[in-house]
């Protein structure tokens, strides 16, 4: 090959690459909505094992990002650990993906705050950027069918009847469409 054609190769390459860069880059993730399928991922828990979304395919999930720096989470914590215990009875997960960077920190929070439902960590925001979080706490509530139902930013009182009331209306097969 001569010195011409290795250039052109080269610059050919170059152009190549630049286009892949622009497209992929302009293809940002945007934070999903309700409607939007929830993506699927798989993460490690405290205890060694992982957990992915997949698993719990045909159940209504609610997926909570948070963390134990964050003050509105912390506050939460004791109310969703109450909700989840309440609605595990009807069919429904909740999965808490924390973002702590501290593992110490976290399972020291775990074990005081007796969380009873399966904690994933995400400690580089992997998954919780997927899903276009930024903000904690963040919870998705995820229909049997694999679709966002209830996008939830910030802490919220999860003994209110009413996210109680919907969250129990998702998990009734005879209150889901098609079923």
């Amino acid at each position: 090959m001569s010195k011409r054609q290795l250039i052109k190769l080269l610059v050919f390459v170059a152009i190549v690459a630049g286009a892949v860069f622009l497209a992929l880059r302009s293809r940002q993730l945007h934070p999903l909505q309700v409607g939007d399928r929830a993506p699927d991922f798989t993460l490690p828990t405290l205890t060694q094992q992982t957990i992915s979304l997949r698993d719990y395919r045909q159940s209504v999930v609610v997926l909570n990002f948070w963390a134990t720096w964050c003050p509105p989470c912390v506050e939460e914590a004791p109310g969703l650990k109450e909700f989840a215990e309440r609605t595990r009875s009807l069919g429904v997960t909740v999965i808490g993906v924390s973002v702590d960077q501290d593992r110490a920190a976290l399972e020291k929070f775990v074990v005081e705050q007796q969380l009873s439902f399966p904690i994933a960590r995400d400690p580089d925001q992997a998954v919780a950027s997927r899903y276009g979080t930024f903000k904690f706490p963040e919870t998705y509530v995820i229909d049997a069918d694999g679709k966002i139902a209830k996008k939830i930013i910030g802490a919220i009182d999860w003994r209110d009847p009413q996210i109680i009331s919907f969250v129990s209306s998702l998990a009734r097969p005879s209150d889901r469409p098609g079923r």
